[in-house]
């Protein structure tokens, strides 16, 4: 797992977007194996304070601090809480914020590590490997919850026969590993056309983020981003499925003040919230075609980019 082998999604268009500079400082939310705070160092003579809830992660970045020493400093946990994990290190603000949605690659591509269908391994999917794992989800939830799941966050058409069949496949045995689980998932879905995805994908996807609540982490990261950004500062997101892109282009919109107005006819209410974030993208940035080709992972990939309004500036 190293950052020589595992090239981010988007990596220049993200780093393009931060314009690192000569003594800045910037915020990578989403260490990984360390594509994005590289390409940042590597950029301009600046520090990055990377974060990564995964302890694996952060070990395996102990090469990059000691490269880079002392323009790099590594901290485990969660960049919902980099407001507070930022004051821990004195750092009141920062020039730019880097967020790298979703599980990675090297997660991904663990089988013991369970967010993966492709090799049969234990049904874990805990990016920080503690708390309440998928198959602790998916043997204790009651029917109706685990279709809530797989329809809110897997938008899976047939989450209710999910569900069932889950419920049925357990009664027999105790689901364990991610082979189990997909079979039971394909049989309730049915085969799927030449060009989709496999079948048990997007129950796959809504276990990982029930599990790991992303889209909670989500919601906090994005507020506390515009909390540590100074002035000019951007932010910089990549998500992978349209429940991470709406998140995020909600909350630019209604930092930059574009959210529908109040209707005439309603009583006078408090004054509209200034807008502190100005929308660099209204539309999402796509990956290049020949990214696509080159890393078939990165064909769902939206960038969104938003730079805070200082004092006086106008959205």
């Amino acid at each position: 797992m190293t950052g020589a082998r595992h090239i981010p999604v988007m990596m220049r268009e993200v780093v393009d977007a931060l314009q690192p500079r000569d003594g800045g400082r910037y915020l990578d939310g989403t260490f990984g194996a360390g594509g994005y705070t590289t390409a940042m160092l590597d950029r301009a003579d600046c520090q990055v304070i990377a974060i990564d809830r995964d302890p694996d992660a952060i070990a395996a970045g102990q090469v990059l601090a000691e490269r880079y020493a002392p323009r790099l400093r590594l901290i485990e946990g969660r960049f919902g809480d980099m407001a507070e994990l930022l004051s821990a290190e004195g750092v009141e603000d920062v020039d730019g914020v880097a967020l790298d949605l979703g599980v990675s690659s090297m997660q991904f591509d663990q089988a013991d590590r369970g967010f993966s269908f492709r090799a049969s391994g234990p049904l874990d999917m805990r990016m920080e490997k503690n708390g309440q794992s998928a198959a602790d989800l998916v043997n204790d939830a009651d029917e109706a919850e685990l279709a809530d799941i797989i329809w809110r966050y897997g938008e899976e058409r047939r989450s209710r026969r999910v569900a069932r069949n889950i419920v049925e496949a357990r009664r027999a045995k105790r689901i364990e590993s991610t082979g189990e689980l997909a079979e039971i998932v394909r049989r309730a879905v049915g085969p799927q056309g030449r060009d989709e995805s496999d079948p048990a994908t997007r129950t796959f996807q809504a276990l990982r983020i029930a599990v790991n609540d992303e889209l909670g982490e989500l919601e906090r990261g994005l507020a506390a981003a515009e909390q540590v950004l100074s002035p000019g500062g951007r932010l910089a997101v990549v998500s992978f499925h349209s429940l991470e892109d709406r998140a995020v282009k909600e909350f630019v919109r209604a930092r930059a003040g574009r959210t529908p107005g109040p209707s005439r006819h309603a009583p006078p209410g408090a004054a509209a919230r200034a807008a502190t974030l100005r929308d660099l993208s209204r539309k999402p940035l796509l990956p290049s075609d020949e990214e696509v080709a080159g890393n078939p992972r990165a064909r769902s990939a939206r960038l969104r980019i938003a730079e805070k309004i200082g004092a006086g500036d106008r959205a």
